[in-house]
């Protein structure tokens, strides 16, 4: 992911509310916004935008908006608007959520939880790239049935927390 990239996501995700960038409830802000506070021009945008690994962010016109993983706290962000601007699927098969050893007590304990951020970020298979964090140690395997799951633009799934009776497998990661 490139510097310009890193940055956008950044200011998308986490930082809006403390630079004073105007922003929806569901996350979309003005290019131009975004290009004034980041000393951006267009080209650079759109080539972030383009290089983006994870795809992550996403542009409408004059609007962009990183897809999903906002911080809770000091965003402008809400849960309810960004779930209305994604789509809602109803997995049949196990999700899965990575994570690492140390964080497992914590979970067996509480479930996941979003901690700073506005839900969890799950996987369709075990071995999808969507959604996949570093340092992954251990799969959760999430039996989705009575989980609200959203699909981002970008294909990550996302609900708003998981129940520890809603973890029913634990594979550890080779």
């Amino acid at each position: 992911m490139s510097k310009d990239s890193r940055a956008i996501s950044k200011l998308l995700r986490h930082t809006a509310g403390e630079r004073g960038l105007t922003m929806s409830a569901d996350g979309w802000a003005a290019i131009a916004d975004v290009l004034r506070l980041l000393g951006l021009d267009r080209a650079a945008l759109d080539a972030a935008v383009e290089q983006n690994d994870k795809r992550r962010l996403q542009v409408d016109g004059e609007l962009i908006r990183a897809c999903q993983g906002h911080s809770l706290v000091g965003m402008p962000v809400t849960c309810e608007a960004l779930e209305n601007s994604w789509e809602r699927v109803y997995p049949v098969d196990l999700l899965w959520h990575g994570t690492n050893r140390t964080a497992l007590a914590a979970i067996e304990r509480e479930g996941l939880r979003p901690g700073r951020r506005t839900h969890v970020h799950l996987a369709p298979s075990k071995d999808s790239e969507v959604g996949r964090r570093t340092r992954v140690e251990v799969l959760l395997g999430v039996d989705s049935g009575d989980l609200a799951v959203f699909r981002a633009p970008n294909g990550v799934l996302l609900t708003r927390e998981v129940p520890v009776d809603a973890i029913v497998r634990t594979d550890a990661v080779h």
